[in-house]
């Protein structure tokens, strides 16, 4: 996805330890997980770690080690102990009805990156992409704490749609307020020049006919379903306090916003406004 070994050591650390902030919780501790070539140049190696090790230290988790093989390609992640008040622990499935929906990052990754890989996008789309993927969720979980969360998820390879999905597998639908959606700058260029990724078509196949997005303008449609590596996170808050807690956010994530609401159960475990 990205060719600088340290970048890629950053957003592999990112991604690991979006699942502790997603469910409320802390991160303590991390183990390197790492797959290398045999023949490759071990700088590559060191930079990659270096770059995983830089984001443990942000997110404030101790790197205790790790366990590593030769293998044909190169692979990487963290594996991340994280701590939780069993009172405060947030779930991907309990929304409430009428809960309004906080995304923290943009969409569009898979799509970017797939420009870039063809040399379509150029330097300037790349970095933002590599932000965004090396920006931690840990200052938005920070700022949940004092407020009434009834669900929370991380963006990843299922796509916005997929976990959605995976947020209302109750009895309830979300609604969605497409005009919102936070995007990449040029998300829109790229996938109206057809750059719609593998991922992306699976996620659509996996959806089938649980959503209805045939009346949204086609690049919208393929935002949604677009798979994302160390994306934001999706948090169902009480409407009350919902502006309030954006605020709050964007401050350190200026790309958040209210991408929807929690409705009750219809036709579609999805709609679209």
């Amino acid at each position: 996805m990205v060719a600088n070994p340290r970048s890629f050591g950053r957003i592999a650390a990112t991604n690991a330890l979006s699942d502790i902030y997603a469910m409320g919780g802390k991160p303590l501790y991390a183990l390197n997980i790492v797959c290398f070539p045999l023949d490759l140049n071990k700088q590559i190696l060191q930079e990659i770690l270096a770059g995983g090790a830089e984001k443990c230290v942000e997110a404030g988790a101790t790197l205790a080690g790790g366990h590593s093989i030769y293998d044909d390609g190169i692979k990487y992640g963290l594996a991340v102990t994280g701590i939780a008040d069993t009172n405060r622990f947030l779930r991907n499935n309990t929304p409430r009805i009428g809960d309004k929906l906080i995304l923290t990052k943009p969409l569009g990754v898979g799509v970017v990156t797939s420009a870039y890989r063809d040399g379509e996008a150029n330097y300037a789309d790349i970095t933002e992409v590599i932000a965004s993927m090396e920006r931690l969720n840990k200052y938005a979980a920070e700022k949940i704490e004092p407020y009434d969360i009834s669900a929370c998820t991380d963006i990843t390879g299922f796509g916005f749609i997929g976990h959605i999905l995976e947020m209302t597998s109750g009895d309830v639908s979300a609604e969605i307020y497409c005009d919102n959606l936070p995007h990449l700058n040029r998300v829109k260029y790229f996938i109206e020049d057809e750059y719609i990724t593998g991922g992306g078509k699976r996620n659509r196949a996996f959806v089938g006919d649980r959503v209805d997005t045939s009346g949204l303008p086609m690049w919208i449609s393929e935002l949604m379903y677009d798979p994302q590596t160390s994306g934001g996170l999706l948090l169902a808050v009480k409407q009350e306090q919902a502006d309030e807690l954006l605020g709050k956010i964007k401050i350190d994530d200026p790309q958040a916003t209210m991408v929807g609401e929690i409705k009750i159960r219809t036709n579609y475990e999805m709609t679209f406004v």
